[in-house]
């Protein structure tokens, strides 16, 4: 029977004859795919992946105002809030002041 030693310099040579393995099958799988996709013009949203492409063709929808100045100025709650509602908070006044009624 092999010694705890032995069988962990076993377990290191498989494990880089594993790494090797998989990086060559992984390199002639990466070719293969550029072969097929060059061969019949696919795209990335032809193969089902989701990135940029697919994104690309999304309509963004605007939020609804969520609160007015008193100069037109509009926000929708989100994100940091506008200079305008930090200036008239600085004066004293409340945010609720500003709320858009639905």
């Amino acid at each position: 029977m092999p010694t705890y030693r032995e069988l962990l310099v076993q377990r290191e040579t498989l494990e880089q004859q594993i790494a090797e393995a998989r990086q060559a099958e992984v390199a002639s799988a990466i070719a293969q795919a550029k072969q097929l996709i060059a061969e019949y013009g696919l795209t990335a949203a032809d193969c089902g992946f989701r990135g940029a492409a697919m994104l690309a063709g999304k309509t963004r929808t605007t939020v609804a105002t969520k609160y007015r100045g008193p100069n037109g100025e509009s926000w929708s709650g989100r994100g940091k809030a506008p200079n305008w509602l930090t200036s008239l908070e600085g004066q004293g006044r409340h945010r609720d002041e500003f709320l858009v009624s639905r």
